[in-house]
């Protein structure tokens, strides 16, 4: 779902260029498109996205300049794989860009009903919000 929000706010800035890409660290999943609740999720609010999940690897450190984690067992999962302080300094939480935030973590909303996606969105506006005002 951060993946939608921030694709589709990245034209708010005109610099830098945002190209959005998104994976996860464990290889469930892959080749599936997003699941169908956060999908709803982010239609219903107007966003258009395409998704087929993948997994990350280390080879994405050379590819990318920021990537954003949702959740502490995934930030640790990707510092893992990071091979250099450089690789490391490209990390960062997805709600640390949120000064409102009460917790640097994006709850996992599946298993759930809408309600939970709903909520799980609110967190990432937020979020992307505060990380398009950093980058501009």
């Amino acid at each position: 779902m951060a993946a939608a929000v921030l694709a589709n706010r990245a034209s708010e800035i005109e610099a830098p260029k945002i190209i959005v890409s998104s994976s996860g660290t464990s290889s469930w999943h892959v080749g599936e498109s997003a699941h169908l609740l956060s999908e709803q999720t982010w239609k219903s609010v107007g966003y258009s996205y395409s998704h087929q999940a993948r997994q990350f690897m280390a080879e994405r450190f050379d590819e990318v300049d920021l990537i954003l984690a949702m959740d502490l067992s995934n930030h640790e999962n990707i510092l893992n794989l990071a091979r250099s302080d450089e690789d490391r300094a490209k990390v960062a939480m997805l709600r640390s860009f949120d000064p409102g935030a009460d917790s640097v973590e994006v709850p996992d909303p599946w298993g759930n009903e809408i309600d939970a996606y709903q909520e799980v969105l609110v967190m990432v506006e937020s979020a992307v919000s505060g990380l398009l005002k950093t980058l501009a």
